[in-house]
């Protein structure tokens, strides 16, 4: 993860008002359990899974190439530096800005989606539910477990793999319990959030906290072997985030699970209509509080990664059905990006394993070889892996409907 309706964020900004407009447009869409668009593929959806894969790569290929690498973020590594007087440290800070948090937030909505469709998948078919699908999630958690211990400290996975059960025994229950559910956990997270906000702000003496060499070293110089026995030993610590942030995550999903069911996703007025909200108000909303949130600096990381980025994950779902809505289905972005999605937890987990190649000690080095020679270099390895993956997905679903480790998992679930 560090890369983990907005109508009344005016009111009161963050992740349980980015709900709002949305909770009351499902209300009055859906009318009824499984609504509009369940039943069916929504294209929309793979293009927006490739997008937000590739945009967490945004956030993650600077932990990479920081200095102290993984543990570098908690020392304020993830700092978005708006405010450097340099035209390097804008373009970074605004590059860091759009990213952070922002698309992480926007496949969380997706997790929620998914669920949701597999729920009313299971339901036509009299398949129990949850049933099976706990044998997804324990997979999901054992390859999220994997991830983190032997590539990437801060994969998000383990934690979607804990909120997923939860929402779905939850999709069972009725309306008003999941709608308790949604809000109840939405405004926990919003507390938790301010009040880690106010520590920040007024429990600093003012000087900032710096990555110690041997943290460095270990990343710069380190032997494989030793980076997974730091992950193992400080495995408490890193992986903290999804604990705190579970309100958040219980939030999304759900929020996710009402926007399929409001019709957001379809290719018909209805969905068009709600993305067209969705983007005014989500962008509008989002991105001055994310900017407010930047310039205030570190002490308010928080409320710009956890507050605003789910306002503006729900602008960037409209902004990208408006823009694919005006692309041909077979244009080069449309499908690229829709390849990516269709192959998301094989892409997801191959960037950081190409980011730990290029950027680690063991491996290139760039990290150290770069340091001090600002962000230009950092921001065109994302493009070339953004490229990258783009096209190793479209190679091989010419061949295999499904990305490798989708297919593994269905060959296990199978048994």
């Amino acid at each position: 993860m560090v890369d983990s309706g907005v109508v009344g964020a005016a009111h009161a900004p963050g992740a349980v008002a980015a709900g709002q407009w949305a909770s009351r447009q499902a209300d009055r869409a859906a009318g009824r359990e499984g609504g509009r668009g369940a039943g069916k593929r929504l294209p929309l959806l793979d293009v927006l899974r490739g997008v937000a894969i590739l945009g967490t790569l945004m956030t993650n290929v600077w932990i990479f190439a920081g200095a102290g690498g993984e543990l570098g973020i908690l020392h304020g590594g993830m700092e978005t530096p708006l405010r450097d007087g340099t035209v390097g440290g804008a373009a970074e800070g605004v590059f860091r800005m759009l990213a952070d948090g922002k698309f992480l937030s926007l496949l969380t909505i997706l997790f929620g989606v998914g669920l949701a469709i597999q729920f009313e998948s299971a339901r036509r078919r009299g398949t129990p539910w949850p049933g099976p699908y706990k044998w997804r999630a324990l997979f999901l958690f054992a390859e999220g477990t994997v991830h983190f211990v032997l590539v990437f400290a801060w994969d998000v996975l383990m934690g979607y793999a804990v909120t997923a059960l939860l929402v779905a025994w939850s999709l069972t229950r009725t309306e008003r319990f999941r709608k308790i559910l949604m809000w109840g956990q939405g405004a926990l997270h919003l507390t938790l959030m301010l009040l880690g906000t106010w520590l920040l702000a007024s429990g600093g003496d003012g000087t900032k906290d710096t990555v110690g060499p041997e943290t460095v070293a270990l990343y710069a110089e380190g032997s494989y072997g030793e980076q997974v026995l730091v992950r193992l030993q400080n495995a408490f610590v890193l992986r903290m985030e999804p604990v705190l942030t579970f309100g958040l995550l219980v939030f999304l999903f759900l929020l996710g699970v009402r926007l399929l069911r409001a019709g957001a996703f379809g290719d018909d007025a209805r969905g068009r209509a709600l993305r067209a909200r969705m983007l005014r108000w989500g962008l509008g909303a989002g991105l001055p509080l994310t900017v407010a949130a930047g310039l205030g600096g570190g002490d308010y990381v928080l409320i710009e990664r956890y507050v605003a980025a789910p306002v503006v994950a729900l602008g960037l779902i409209g902004l990208i059905g408006a823009l694919v809505d005006r692309a041909r289905e077979s244009s080069w972005a449309v499908a690229g990006f829709s390849a990516v999605g269709r192959c998301a937890l094989s892409c997801y987990v191959l960037q950081n394993v190409l980011c730990m190649l290029l950027f680690y000690g063991f491996g290139l080095g760039l990290a150290a070889r770069w340091a001090g020679d600002g962000p230009w270099a950092v921001m065109g390895v994302w493009a070339g892996l953004s490229a990258l993956l783009v096209g190793l997905a479209t190679l091989w679903l010419r061949r295999f409907a499904q990305g490798p480790l989708e297919t593994v998992q269905k060959k296990l679930l199978r048994r």
